[in-house]
């Protein structure tokens, strides 16, 4: 509290009291006083003759006043410190013990209450407080001139630091698939592997100069880009159910037309069609996906990975206001196909993260896809999930999955959980920063659940061997067991199952303490095998009942994947139609809002001999008026008849216009000798 509220609170004012030699540090026999007396002025003020030393009476108060008031940016710092002194009475105290010069408290403390306190010890005092606002000032300025980046990272480690002992509190309060914003960004990944000036280099100048464009959260977008103007894209809220909110894209009449025109070079199998269509349209969706496809296969990487964020921004800006990433409580229906290129888009963008390096923010996208429809769960994303799990070294998220969804979902079922969950717990084993009784109980659980897997799927040990260079012993290559003939008698769909894991997680095998792990286990499981264990013919029954076929969803996650392995286990009828890189095997059941409208196509009901004559002759028709709807076998019979008819009238009439033209004669025949 400054002492102008003192004064006002004992109901003072300035300039009141005459004030004394003392009162001006003007003792005789004071040393402050002899310091600091000032040549005698004679003058005049209003209450008569000023006493030699100083010029004017009011000129202290006025110093002393304008030393009292706190500049606007110090009013917050002095409330501050205000508060932490304490009551008014130790303020009192304070001020008194100063005025004193010591640490009495003598009958002189009563005088110095009743008039204002206006010598030079005080104002040493107030300067010492400013001496100390001034040095947390110059402290705040040399941590503002500090590098942002190793700001952000010394709040993130505070942050975690302070989250470590309730870590597990934090984890089961959120929901299972929470998404956090700063995990979608690759870029906070790479700054903790190689630093944040590694990562971003000279880019910070230039995004200073960088136009103002939208903030995202999925994707950052670049200068190199076009120009964002609206595409006719938009979202809708369709209903509230249970607390989940469905979501749908809409494409408004504009977008229509653009589609039909994508189909169309589609169709035409030409890419420069798609390039075209691109450059009038350059945030068109599908458009930026098929192209993306045609420049991975033409081993541009960059650029496909370019489209394929530039389409997630374009998707992104037509969010609704409502829908939320991280909540994981909105759905998008897949079967209505505006909202398939979200899904598509995010599962390319989650591809190219993971073979950047980037398996954490990876891990979030994948997150983020399962939470949009987890139910049916339209890309098969549990296949990747727990390989994305292993690989961030989010052995915990991975183990409270199986917990929390092995009961409704049976993920135990499906050859990649029952093998990557024990060895996340063998991971989590491993880590010496744990206790050691959680560590025990996490290796008694690997090796019972690896030993279930193996009797499970006994058909995966063999091809992930191979796959990691390891030759087993001589007892487990030549037991039936785990021979080939549990790989040829497996049911095909899961057949695309193991080579889909083997495929994908084999390197995660190679460690030497994984190997020895796994040779103890496999021969515990030929223990069971021998002594005709009721869970071996139990699984073995589970196999020839169960993966009989896969469902779409599955088929559609192994043409995504592009695993070699997966993709020659296909079944024929996958394989066999065309897979387009916008829209791979539709749901057939799709949810249709707009039709694309028919086109008189002609030579859809023609022949190949018809089309050749069309090619010579234009103007040639084989099927003469074009065919209505509803005429009989009858009538289209002798329409085929008169087609006949006239297509050997056309040929007469062609061969018979035959003319053949002799060869332009040259009027000097012996030349000049002379080559142009």
């Amino acid at each position: 509290m400054s002492r102008r509220a003192l004064r006002r609170l004992r109901g003072e004012q300035r300039g009141q009291e005459e004030p004394g030699l003392g009162e001006l540090g003007l003792h005789p026999g004071s040393e402050t006083g002899r310091e600091e007396t000032r040549p005698p002025v004679v003058g005049k003020g209003p209450r008569g003759p000023v006493r030699a030393g100083v010029s004017n009476r009011f000129e202290l108060i006025l110093a002393d006043e304008s030393e009292d008031e706190p500049l606007p940016g110090e009013e917050q710092a002095a409330a501050r410190l205000s508060k932490q002194k304490g009551t008014g009475k130790k303020q009192e105290e304070v001020v008194s013990e100063d005025t004193n010069g010591h640490g009495q408290r003598d009958g002189e403390e009563a005088e110095q209450d009743q008039m204002p306190v206006m010598s030079n010890k005080p104002r040493k005092k107030r300067k010492k407080r400013k001496t100390k606002k001034t040095s947390v000032g110059e402290a705040l300025e040399d941590n503002d001139l500090e590098d942002i980046d190793s700001l952000l990272e010394k709040i993130e480690d505070t942050n975690e630091l302070s989250q470590q002992p309730q870590s597990g509190v934090i984890t089961d309060s959120r929901p299972l698939l929470y998404v956090e914003h700063r995990n979608l960004n690759p870029e906070n990944e790479l700054k903790r592997y190689f630093g944040a000036r590694a990562v971003l280099g000279d880019q910070r100048p230039r995004q200073r100069q960088r136009q103002y464009v939208r903030s995202t959260w999925l994707t950052a977008p670049k200068n190199t880009w076009p120009r964002y103007s609206k595409t006719g894209i938009t979202m809708q809220l369709l209903d509230t159910r249970r607390g989940v909110q469905h979501f749908t894209f809409e494409h408004h009449r504009e977008y229509q037309q653009v589609q039909f025109k994508f189909l169309d070079a589609v169709e035409s199998m030409d890419p420069n069609n798609i390039v075209l269509l691109l450059q009038m349209n350059p945030y068109h969706v599908d458009s930026l996906l098929q192209l993306s496809d045609v420049c991975r296969v033409q081993e541009d990487q960059e650029m496909a990975r370019d489209l394929i964020e530039r389409a997630l921004y374009s998707l992104e800006c037509a969010f609704h206001p409502v829908f939320s990433l991280t909540s994981g409580s909105c759905r998008l229906d897949y079967r209505r196909p505006e909202n398939r290129a979200f899904f598509l888009a995010l599962f390319k963008h989650l591809m190219f993260l993971e073979k950047r390096g980037c398996p954490r923010t990876a891990l979030e996208f994948c997150k983020l896809i399962l939470s949009l429809d987890p139910e049916n769960d339209p890309l098969c994303v549990l296949l990747l999930i727990d390989f994305l799990c292993l690989r961030a070294r989010e052995y915990t998220f991975l183990t409270r999955m199986f917990q929390e969804w092995e009961s409704h979902r049976n993920l135990s079922q499906l050859p990649n959980f029952a093998f990557s969950v024990p060895l996340a717990y063998f991971f989590l084993s491993q880590q010496e920063e744990r206790p050691e009784l959680e560590r025990s109980q996490a290796r008694e659980r690997a090796a019972r659940l690896v030993q279930l897997a193996l009797v499970m799927f006994p058909s995966v040990l063999m091809p992930l061997l191979d796959h990691c260079s390891v030759q087993p012993d001589a007892r487990v290559a030549s037991h039936s067991f785990f021979g080939l003939n549990a790989q040829i008698s497996q049911p095909p769909a899961l057949n695309q199952l193991t080579s889909l894991y083997v495929g994908r997680t084999h390197a995660l095998w190679k460690d030497p303490a994984v190997m020895a792990w796994l040779e103890t286990n496999v021969h515990e499981v030929l223990r069971m095998v021998d002594t005709q264990d009721p869970l071996v013919e139990e699984s073995e029954h589970k196999r020839k009942m169960r993966y009989q076929s896969a469902p779409r969803n599955i088929y559609r996650h192994v043409v995504l994947s592009e695993m070699k392995e997966a993709t020659a286990a296909l079944p024929l009828e996958v394989t066999s139609q065309p897979v387009m890189g916008f829209d791979p095997l539709p749901p057939l059941d799709s949810i249709i809002s707009y039709t694309r409208p028919e086109r008189t196509n002609q030579g859809s009901y023609e022949s190949t001999l018809s089309l050749f004559f069309r090619s010579l002759l234009p103007n040639f028709n084989l099927q003469g008026d074009v065919r209505h709807d509803g005429d009989n076998e009858a009538g289209a019979g002798q329409e085929l008849n008169q087609g006949v008819n006239r297509l050997m009238a056309a040929m007469r009439d062609m061969l018979a216009n035959i003319q053949f033209q002799e060869p332009p004669r040259d009027d000097n025949p012996e030349g000049d000798g002379d080559w142009d």
